[in-house]
């Protein structure tokens, strides 16, 4: 079973009961940005056509400026809420969340003209930066190392059902009803995450002991039992002595630390780990993944292979929950690698087939394109989607997780905003074909990058894993 749907085991257990609790809630905010992500792709047709739903339609440039503009609103998104994060604490930056991307819903109902557009996909990218750095470590701490793997990586499962909810909602739901319906679920968010505490590791950090420990008898549910069991108590003393020293030794976070080999290898890490990610071509696939249909001539309307390839993307990263504190990190990114760069190859190949226009496709446009993206998308969500958020969480050592994530997620808004702005415009100037093979050269990259530096980590205590990778 992947989740073993018993209240007796896995995160179900009584054990967990808190952490499940505090996971579901804080993903709200990633399931309403995956909506705000699903809803591009479709509605950019629309408004690229005659028929667009505003008093005004996109060219290609504009186009390619409002997919790449998540990018630099990720960019600001990442590097605020990690300042919030270090600063005022986890919870705050939680609920921080909500109001900007509450915004970006407002600001496309009122869309008068372009710059409305630009203004909601730059917040749509402010909250989701915010929550690839909050939600992760939030969720990390929180977490007993038996079930991190698997509560993690439901923040990407979350990011792709709204994705998925996005794509219905913009295929079949007029432009102006669709943010009354998102709208309600950052409210919701903010209700629910009002009721937990803030990580015992950030108070430990601030030198606040006692409401540490009762924040850590909180999310140990039932296993505390109000009072610290002798094994619960070791381990609560192991974080006292990790994240109090912080406090106590009046050491702070300085430039040296990152400079330092192991900082720096990790660090290294991270970063070519969220290159492979974005000229892997996986966020550009989810934003013009309608255009890229139409460049393949299907026979099935573009917007229900969307559709597809969404349902698609859901099982996928509902198999990496399953799987990933099963198989392990390591084995499951070179598979997702190693999948996605044989389907970029081939999708290559057919589109190549299709611009030459002089071979007869006909018994394979139906179905053909649909599982090629639909194997694409499968394969990077049992590792490369999902489970990257829990790595460069987990490589980074505790005294830089903050500012290191932030660092992770500004190089990687840097680089998804590039693939993003050419993506576009490399379909247009040199074909879906050569687009598709330089993302898969890339993911060939990626496969031999993974095998020779990621080490394991399952089972491994969150603030043992930077060991690991060093050793």
């Amino acid at each position: 079973m992947l989740w073993n749907i018993r209240w007796n085991n896995g995160v179900f257990k009584a054990d967990y009961r808190q952490q499940l609790l505090a996971t579901i809630s804080v993903t709200i905010i990633s399931l309403s940005h995956g909506v705000a992500l699903g809803w591009f792709s479709p509605m950019l047709m629309k408004m690229q056509s005659p028929a667009t739903p505003l008093n005004f339609s996109l060219d290609v440039h504009e186009s390619s400026w409002l997919g790449a503009m998540i990018s630099l609103g990720a960019l600001t998104g990442n590097t605020f809420f990690s300042i919030i994060l270090s600063r005022l604490g986890r919870k705050v930056a939680i609920y921080s969340l909500a109001f900007p991307h509450a915004l970006l819903w407002l600001l496309l109902y009122y869309a008068r003209s372009i710059n409305y557009l630009y203004a909601a996909r730059f917040f749509t990218g402010f909250t989701g930066g915010g929550s690839y750095v909050v939600v992760p470590i939030f969720v990390g701490e929180i977490c007993d190392s038996s079930i991190r793997g698997r509560l993690t990586s439901l923040f990407g499962l979350t990011i792709n059902l709204g994705t998925l909810f996005g794509y219905i909602l913009s295929s079949h739901v007029h432009y102006h009803n669709i943010p009354w319906i998102v709208l309600p679920l950052p409210c919701l968010f903010l209700f629910l995450v009002t009721r937990y505490p803030e990580t015992p590791q950030f108070l430990l950090r601030a030198g606040k002991e006692k409401r540490a420990e009762q924040a850590f008898i909180f999310y140990q549910g039932r296993r505390c039992m109000h009072t610290l069991k002798e094994n619960l108590r070791n381990q609560f003393e192991q974080l006292k002595t990790t994240y109090g020293n912080h406090k106590s030794d009046g050491k702070k976070v300085t430039y040296q630390d990152f400079f330092e080999g192991k900082s720096l290898k990790v660090l290294g890490i991270g970063f070519v780990l969220g290159i492979i990610h974005s000229y892997s071509g996986l966020f550009a696939f989810m934003s013009y993944m309608s255009n890229i249909f139409a460049a393949t001539k299907t026979d099935l309307h573009p917007d229900t292979n969307t559709i597809i390839t969404g349902v698609v993307q859901v099982i996928g990263s509902y198999l990496a929950i399953g799987i990933v504190d099963r198989y392990g990190r390591r084995i499951l990114m070179i598979t997702s690698i190693t999948g996605v760069g044989l389907g970029t190859a081939a999708l290559g190949l057919y589109a190549f087939l299709v611009e030459k226009n002089d071979v007869d496709l006909s018994s394979f446009s139906y179905w053909l394109p649909v599982f090629l993206m639909s194997f694409i998308i499968f394969m990077s969500n049992i590792g490369l989607n999902a489970i990257i958020y829990v790595i460069m969480v987990e490589i980074l050592p505790s005294k830089i997780r903050s500012t290191g994530t932030m660092f992770f997620m500004v190089a990687w808004s840097i680089s998804t905003f590039i693939a993003l702005k050419l993506f576009p415009i490399s379909m247009h100037f040199f074909g879906l074909s050569s687009t598709m093979w330089f993302c898969s050269a890339v993911s060939i990259f990626g496969v031999l990058f993974v095998a020779i530096f990621l080490k394991e980590t399952k089972g491994t205590s969150f603030d043992g894993v930077s060991n690991v990778i060093l050793s």
